[in-house]
Order: structure tokens, then sequence, then C-alpha cells
């Protein structure tokens, strides 16, 4: 049976991925297709229900739920770290208020974590590599930068305003949930379980075989040098990966009912998570 697992063509994500890619863990009969794309163009595609297996962001995971369900492992938390809003200049939050904001998608965890840390601005959605040009050539105020763009910014002058994680962090002591990986539901409870098997053990094999595992990734790390690399996939790929915990579950719901409260999620949202 093939299955269809799509993520970002990142060093996180292909690290978190390698031994699923290369074929090292026993998948059980399963076959499984990898497909590379940006994490907008996903959450657009899990709307539609085309993959079996994806990466989201977990504001998009609040329109999936009559299709997808969260695997347990794949989070990207942001422990005390996350989307940075940077500029040209030094700014304090109450200067953020109506500026215009390059962000990276509008169901993307950056831009709803954004939207709770200051409601008003005007989003400019721009690809997510492409946000710290915007800003430099003054298309838009800010940029929400994601990506390896998060250790770099300031090689190009740009000043950093606010951490989303760091702001999560400080309103409600848990890390904030960015993305997660999901399963559609009507596989049934077998091929889901395996599922969530198979990527937890891809998971648990990158961070046992790190060298080879950040070998792979280098493909996909856009120009970072490897101590970099190896960083950024450790901000992103770590034990809140091989499984969200009590903590990451709380930050889930948390972060979603605050999304609704604050009328950005149209719905309460209550996670649900496939176990290995």
């Amino acid at each position: 049976m093939k299955i269809h697992v799509a993520h970002s063509p990142d060093s996180d994500d292909a690290f978190m991925f390698y031994a699923l890619a290369e074929g090292l863990i026993d998948t059980e009969g399963l076959e499984y297709v990898h497909e590379l794309q940006d994490i907008e163009s996903l959450n657009k595609r899990a709307l539609r229900g085309e993959l079996e297996v994806s990466a989201v962001s977990i504001h998009a995971y609040a329109f999936l739920t009559d299709r997808y369900a969260l695997l347990s492992s794949g989070a990207s938390m942001g422990d005390r770290y996350g989307p940075r809003l940077v500029a040209k200049m030094p700014m304090t939050r109450e200067q953020v208020r109506g500026k215009r904001i390059a962000i990276p998608g509008m169901l993307t965890s950056a831009y709803l974590s954004l939207r709770l840390y200051e409601p008003s601005f005007e989003a400019v959605v721009t690809p997510f590599d492409q946000v710290e040009q915007a800003v430099l050539d003054g298309r838009a105020d800010l940029g929400l930068i994601i990506h390896e763009g998060q250790l770099t910014y300031a090689d190009n002058g740009l000043h950093l305003i606010a951490d989303m994680g760091e702001w999560w962090y400080s309103e409600t002591g848990l890390p904030l949930p960015l993305g997660g990986n999901v399963v559609r539901r009507d596989l049934g409870s077998d091929i889901t379980h395996k599922i969530s098997r198979h990527l937890k053990a891809s998971i648990a094999h990158a961070l046992s075989h790190r060298t080879d595992a950040l070998d792979h990734a280098m493909k996909y790390a856009r120009g970072l040098e490897r101590g970099k690399a190896d960083e950024f996939v450790g901000m992103y790929v770590n034990d809140w990966t091989l499984d969200y915990g009590d903590a990451g579950r709380k930050s889930v719901a948390l972060f979603l009912e605050r999304g609704h409260k604050a009328g950005i999620i149209p719905h309460l949202v209550v996670p649900e998570f496939v176990a290995p």
C-alpha cells in the first residue's frame, strides 16, 4: 500500500524523515512516497484531503479535524523560541500596531501567533523565503520569519522586534506549537497506528544517528553552514518531536482555544492524537 507523505523542503523535516526516506526502518508493508512543498501549500492541499500524511501548521489543523487527526510524533515546538518578527529599525510593541507585516501564509501558526500577539496589522502574504527581502525592499514594514531565517536575519542588518515563542512562553509557560503531522482518518485505525509507529521510529533513528541524518538534512539547508544547520535542526527536532507530551498537548489545545476566542478560528477545536 502506497502512503503519500508530504513535508516541507527544510533541514528539520528532512532530518525527521531521513530514515523513512532512505528505507532504514521496517514499514510493515507500507510504501512511503515523499513529496516536498512549502508549508502553506501543504496546508491548502490538506484542506482538499489530497494526502494520506502531511506536515501542516497547527493553525491549519483547526480546519482539518473532520478529515485528519494529529500523529503523536512529528511536532515542531518552539521552546522559548519561534517565528521572529523583524524590521530594519528597532521598534516597540506599540509601534507594530497597524503596520504592514510580511507573513508566510494565512494558515501558518506563525500568523496565528502574531495575531494573538498583536491583532491589528496589515498582512502581506509572502513566500516564506522572501519575507526578509520584502522588508529590505520596503514592501513591508516588518517581516515574520520562519525556518532557517530565524538564525540569519541579523546578517542582513535586520532587528529582532519580538520572538513569538518567547512571547508565548511568557504568557503560558508552555512551548509554542508550530507544526505537526496529520494522518487521514479514512485509512482506518490499523494503518494510522502503523504510520504513527513508523514516523516515531524515523525520528528516533535520526536522533540516535545524528551525523548521518544531518548529512541528509544538509541537502535542504539552503546555504546554512553545518553548525547553524545543526542548531536549527536541534531547535525543531527533539524530545517534543518524539512525542508532544502532556505539556505539548496542553499547549496545542490552548493555542487553538485562544485562536477561537480571538475570532481567528471559527470553532473550538479539541485536538485528537493518534498514538503509535
